[in-house]
């Protein structure tokens, strides 16, 4: 395993969860349950993993429950579960370092120079690190978190102003539609730019983006993105190749490029983790990777009867918290107690009066 290279001072932790989506989110909540510290780094700006970024509005009909949510609402459902345990999280933050200490802790660094200091890793990655598919325009990178953004609209962020939304698939129809529709009194000028008119969505994606075209809410130019226009620090306008091979500029004030993520399994290839097919293989009595310490929960694992669910994840994810406890605190074992009865489960999630 490579050794990173510390830019910081190393934050010490029981464990470190690489990955935010659902069933990470649910590990820091059942490590919680056991009294382990937790840090989360993901690669991607916000929380939520694939669930948000690739089907935020689409229903899901599977989570216990929860007759149907969507992926975004099942996300700030678990965010609201975890509060108690008060996770620190490093968002936008690639880990690409792995290594063992002597004392059997694990160091860990991120391409941003976090240093962390863990007894224990959760590998809760999905398919891979989510990279956004990036629009290839020399010099547009300057304008990173500025004025050019990639991931979840953010219609607070946004109102009022000049935003071109680029891609043509569910994501940035729905992204689009969000921030047309929201702040009544200082709506965002929204323009959706894609190749041409056609988009790969969902039915009522469709529909609910061609009722706000044909209300002149929503603004639609096709073409092809190739070149800018700064003007000082900023950028200014977008140069767009239209079907007839002509060129013209599209004044903005913020661009959100919403072309769908790729999903890479990346450094953890290297951390010398047995895989399989590039899944973590585990056990399935505490979904231990080939290393002891290291966990690996969700689709980013495999063993003899996996189902890729997130309701798999959630039940990979409560084992592998109780295999961790002993690791963590080996002198001090916790009996297994229901949330239901248990006056410590009670203190820790900060519920005074249990019904």
């Amino acid at each position: 395993m490579t050794a990173p290279t510390p830019t910081s001072p190393a934050l010490e932790t029981d464990a470190v969860v690489i990955g935010a989506g659902p069933v990470g989110l649910w590990q820091v909540f059942e490590l919680g349950l056991q009294d382990i510290r937790t840090h989360v780094i993901d690669a991607l700006p916000q929380i939520g993993g694939q669930p948000v970024e690739l089907y935020g509005d689409k229903p899901i009909y599977d989570i216990p429950g929860l007759p149907v949510c969507s992926g975004r609402e099942l996300v700030e459902r678990l965010m609201r579960q975890v509060e108690p345990f008060q996770p620190q999280l490093h968002l936008g933050q690639l880990v690409r370092s792995l290594a063992a200490e002597g004392d059997g802790r694990w160091r860990l660094g991120t391409d941003r120079g976090l240093n962390l200091l863990a007894r224990t890793v959760f590998i809760a990655a999905g398919v891979g690190a989510f990279q956004p598919k990036r629009l290839k325009v020399a010099g547009l990178e300057a304008f990173e978190q500025r004025q050019l953004f990639h991931g979840t609209a953010e219609p607070a962020r946004f109102a009022g102003q000049r935003v071109v939304v680029v891609g043509g698939e569910d994501s940035a129809l729905e992204g689009a539609s969000r921030l047309a529709t929201a702040h009544q009194d200082a709506p965002a000028q929204v323009t959706l730019l894609h190749r041409r008119d056609a988009f790969q969505a969902a039915p009522d994606t469709l529909a609910r983006v061609r009722e706000l075209r044909e209300a002149g809410r929503l603004g639609f130019v096709p073409g092809q993105v190739t070149g800018f226009t700064p003007s000082g620090e900023r950028l200014s306008a977008l140069q767009v190749m239209g079907p007839d091979g002509e060129t013209a500029p599209l004044p903005l004030d913020i661009l959100l490029v919403l072309q769908g993520l790729s999903p890479k399994l990346g450094p953890i290839a290297d951390w010398q983790l047995a895989l399989e097919r590039k899944q973590l293989v585990v056990d399935t009595e505490k979904f231990q990777t080939s290393q002891p310490g290291i966990f690996a929960v969700g689709d980013v694992n495999t063993y003899p009867g996996k189902k890729k669910l997130i309701l798999s994840g959630f039940h990979e994810a409560t084992l592998a918290a109780y295999a961790a406890q002993p690791l963590v605190a080996p002198d001090k074992p916790l009996p297994f107690q229901y949330t239901t009865s248990s006056s410590r489960l009670h203190r820790a999630l900060g519920v005074d009066n249990p019904r």
